[in-house]
């Protein structure tokens, strides 16, 4: 909705050099089209495999595309790993998206069933992937990632570095399939409260030059948590069968 209201893409969908007129409104507002048109659907639970399969593959085109062309041909700084920070919040879409086409499959066998494990896998390590990367960004520049630690919470630092700590080994967890239901269901519930407690907020004290921001950042944080209940949501599912 943000891309429809704002007239503009969200910040991370593409980089900063592309050949998709910026200003050019029918495409915001295909876009935000697109986004609540799969979001409907896997709301109400029609034909989710193929819109969320589709949806991913689109996201992962544009970041193969786009993303990586600009990031090493038209960024001097591409080896810094703020520098992707963006890139790889679209590919933790990609991985919902993969995760949830995983999870929704037809009772009747088909070639997409048979492959619906292998894109489990894929997505869940493209989705650690950023959430190990973000756990870094943590680390490295600490000071600036403590001021969105709320006021009334003390001691910043503290919370930033094991917020650190916590992301760096749910990736970890995600990866090597150690404890990743328990592990996964907290790194959920832990992006929620910052959802509540920081995104919110945010959203609500923000200028409106910064609203767009706010908002496709608070969206961005719902949708990490959401991905990380569904992953483990898929891992309970798989010990029931066992």
């Amino acid at each position: 909705m943000p891309a429809i209201y704002f007239n503009a893409y969200p910040y991370y969908l593409l980089p900063p050099l592309h050949f998709l007129t910026p200003g050019a409104s029918i495409l915001h507002y295909i876009t935000g089209a697109i986004f609540i048109f799969v979001g409907v659907y896997i709301v109400f639970n029609k034909k989710i495999r193929t819109v969320s399969f589709l949806f991913g593959c689109l996201l992962l085109l544009i970041f193969c595309f786009l993303y990586i062309p600009y990031q090493f041909m038209g960024n001097p700084n591409h080896l810094q790993l703020a520098e992707w920070e963006n890139a790889e919040k679209e590919l933790s879409l990609v991985a919902g998206a993969l995760i949830i086409a995983a999870c929704f499959s037809d009772e009747i066998e088909n070639s997409f069933n048979r492959f619906g494990g292998r894109f489990m896998t894929l997505g869940s390590i493209l989705y650690a992937i950023p959430i190990i990367s973000f756990s870094i960004l943590h680390f490295k520049f600490a000071k600036d990632v403590s001021t969105m630690v709320p006021t009334w919470i003390p001691y910043p630092i503290f919370w930033t570095y094991l917020a650190g700590i916590g992301l760096l080994g749910s990736g970890i967890s995600i990866i090597l399939k150690i404890k990743t239901r328990l592990i996964v269901t907290t790194l959920g519930i832990i992006i929620l409260i910052w959802f509540i407690t920081i995104h919110v907020p945010g959203v609500m004290t923000s200028s409106f030059a910064d609203l767009e921001d706010q908002i496709t950042s608070a969206f961005l944080a719902l949708a990490y948590s959401g991905i990380a209940f569904v992953i483990a949501g898929a891992g309970k599912a798989d010990v029931n069968k066992a």
